[in-house]
């Protein structure tokens, strides 16, 4: 099963490289999350774009079996959907795959279980609609201006107040056929030109990024999983932890070999802990930095 990661520079530059304390704790992290899943998988590829190809394999170095530019067909489109460029890499493969977010350490390899599933992801999460996810703005939108959503999305806002979603540190399984399809047609959702107005009307797009890639994926696994007619009939997904309790436990995490750092990016010492383990585990890694940041000049805080 191969690795794979994706960067997407543009949505970096503009929002989430603030999610980091330092530059250089960004670029720690994927140091960690490529070695670690190294030790799991042989094969590992990058999607990104120019800027990003140029920071991770040359700069950086990370050892990368494949390297994709496919992101710089995003160009243009708007960087508040910071997880386009997760769909891109979805939608790119053909074989068994596992996505890593780049704060994600596989200190273990996938449970078997996991692994051999059609689809597999982090943890299931359940949200009270209008709450934290509201697929119902998006719904209102698209009504207005003459949008278009796939039957999925429709399907999966029917099935009550609790809204199912899948946690998507952590996604890939053996059916890429079906992985494709939900990525394609989640990408379809965004960049469709009759769904432009619908997406105007919703300027914070940041809190709809989580309803079109984590909804949307269980939307589309119960609605095709249960229709004798879906090429996808059967369709079911496994997951590394049973809840987001569990995934969040640091004791469970520790036993599943396994680390999310999510909100954990913007402790100082989060940093502290991954310069501490690059410098000791990868100290080549950490010396390049060194030389680049010397290169570039002390100052400039800038990763990208």
């Amino acid at each position: 099963m191969r690795a794979v990661w994706s960067f997407w520079s543009a949505p970096y530059a503009t929002h989430y490289r603030h999610a980091w304390v330092r530059p250089i704790d960004h670029l720690l992290s994927w140091v960690v999350s490529v070695q670690t899943a190294r030790r799991h998988h042989t094969e590992l590829v990058l999607v990104t774009d120019t800027p990003g190809r140029q920071l991770l394999a040359e700069k950086l170095g990370l050892p990368f079996t494949a390297v994709s530019i496919e992101l710089d067909g995003l160009r243009g489109e708007d960087p508040d959907w910071w997880m386009l460029g997760k769909l891109v890499g979805y939608s790119l493969q053909t074989a068994p795959f596992v996505h890593i977010d780049s704060d994600v350490f596989l200190w273990n390899a996938l449970p078997v279980h996991v692994a051999t599933a059609p689809v597999f992801a982090q943890n299931p999460e359940q949200h009270l609609a209008g709450r934290d996810y509201r697929p119902g703005d998006i719904a209102q939108a698209m009504r207005d201006t003459g949008g278009q959503l796939p039957p999925e999305w429709e399907w999966g806002s029917s099935r009550g107040p609790i809204l199912q979603a899948e946690n998507c540190g952590v996604l890939g399984g053996q059916d890429a056929g079906f992985l494709r399809h939900y990525a394609q047609s989640a990408i379809e959702l965004l960049l469709r030109p009759g769904n432009r107005a619908a997406w105007r009307r919703l300027p914070e797009k940041q809190q709809y990024n989580f309803v079109v890639e984590q909804f949307f994926l269980s939307a589309c696994i119960g609605y095709h999983g249960g229709r004798p007619d879906s090429p996808y009939h059967g369709v079911r997904a496994a997951h590394l932890f049973p809840s987001w309790t569990e995934a969040f436990d640091p004791n469970h995490a520790a036993r599943i070999g396994y680390t999310h750092l999510m909100a954990a990016k913007r402790h100082r010492v989060t940093g502290r802990r991954l310069e501490a383990r690059v410098r000791r585990d990868w100290p080549d890694f950490y010396r390049r930095y060194e030389r680049w940041q010397d290169a570039i000049g002390p100052g400039t805080g800038r990763a990208i």
